[in-house]
C-alpha cells in the first residue's frame, strides 16, 4: 500500500479548487485551479465521465447547475462539452489531463471519482481506468478517492501505485435520499478500508468524533476532512483531522 505523500498535510486543500464564482473562478474550473496554485493551496477536484470515456473535471451528474445546459454530463462527448462554458467563468469544463498539465506537480491534487453505479455498487471501472490513464507518468503528489468502495477497489487495480482513500460521512438519510438504508448503514462503518488498500479517509468534518474515525487513525490511517467553510470550523476539525478541505474563505497556511 502506498502512503499519502506528506504534501497532503502541509497545506490546506481547496475544495473543487480555489473557487469563487463571483470572482470569475467557478468550482472545478481552470480559473479555480490557477487561483489555488497562486495561493499555494492543495487542490481537490471531482471527476465525471464524458460519453466517449474522457475523465472530466466536474462535480454534478447533470449539466444544469454549473453550465446552464441540460442532461447528464455522461451523455455528452468531450468535444460537445466544449460548448458548455462554466457559469461565471471564461472556460469550458476541463479534462483531468488539462488540469494535471496546469498543476504540473506544484501542489498536491486530491481526485474524487463520483459514483457511476448509482447505489454505491459494483458497476464501476471505466471511469477509474480513464483516471489511471490520465495519471500515468504524472510527476507530482496525487491521490484518488471515492465514496464508493468498489470504485476505490477498481482504482487499486488500475493504478496500484497511486495512494487511495475513501470519502466518508455518517450517511444521514436526508443527505442520501436515494441510497437504501442497508447500504447507508454498511458504508457508515467504513468496512472496506483494509480491503481496498486505503491509506486515508476524507470524512465529513462535523462527524469526525465518530469512534470509527478514531479507530482508523489509531491504526495509521491519515484523516482528512470535508468541507470546512469558516476558520472556526477549521479549528474544531483540526483537533482530529490532519488536514482540511475548505471553501468560501482563505484558509491559513500552517506555520513553518
Amino acid at each position: 500500500m502506498t502512503g499519502l505523500p506528506r504534501a497532503f498535510l502541509d497545506t490546506p486543500i481547496a475544495h473543487r479548487a480555489f473557487h469563487d464564482r463571483a470572482a470569475g473562478r467557478p468550482e472545478n474550473s481552470m480559473e479555480a485551479v490557477r487561483a489555488a496554485l497562486a495561493a499555494g493551496y492543495g487542490i481537490e477536484i471531482d471527476i465525471q465521465p464524458s460519453s466517449d470515456g474522457a475523465a472530466m473535471v466536474f462535480h454534478d451528474y447533470d449539466l444544469k447547475r454549473l453550465t446552464g445546459g441540460t442532461g447528464p454530463i455522461c451523455q455528452r462527448s468531450r468535444a460537445e462539452l466544449r460548448d458548455f462554458p462554466l457559469l461565471g467563468g471564461a472556460s469550458a469544463i476541463p479534462t483531468l489531463d488539462e488540469a494535471l498539465d496546469e498543476v504540473a506537480g506544484r501542489v498536491p491534487v486530491l481526485i474524487e471519482i463520483k459514483d457511476q453505479d448509482g447505489a454505491m455498487g459494483r458497476e464501476v471501472g471505466a471511469l477509474e481506468r480513464a483516471v489511471a490513464r490520465a495519471l500515468a507518468g504524472y510527476d507530482g503528489p496525487v491521490a484518488v478517492m471515492s465514496f464508493n468502495p468498489h470504485s476505490v477497489a477498481a482504482l487499486a487495480e488500475a493504478a496500484p501505485d497511486i495512494p487511495r482513500g475513501i470519502t466518508t460521512c455518517a450517511y444521514a438519510r436526508p443527505n442520501w435520499p436515494g441510497l437504501p438504508a442497508p447500504v447507508r448503514g454498511l458504508l457508515r462503518g467504513i468496512p472496506d478500508y483494509d480491503r481496498v488498500g486505503a491509506c486515508f479517509i476524507s470524512h465529513r468534518w462535523s462527524d469526525l468524533a465518530r469512534p470509527r474515525v478514531a479507530e482508523l487513525r489509531d491504526h495509521g490511517a491519515t484523516i482528512l476532512c470535508w468541507t470546512i467553510r469558516s476558520p472556526r470550523d477549521e479549528a474544531i476539525a483540526r483537533a482530529i483531522a490532519q488536514n482540511v478541505t475548505f471553501e468560501g474563505y482563505a484558509a491559513p497556511h500552517p506555520a513553518a
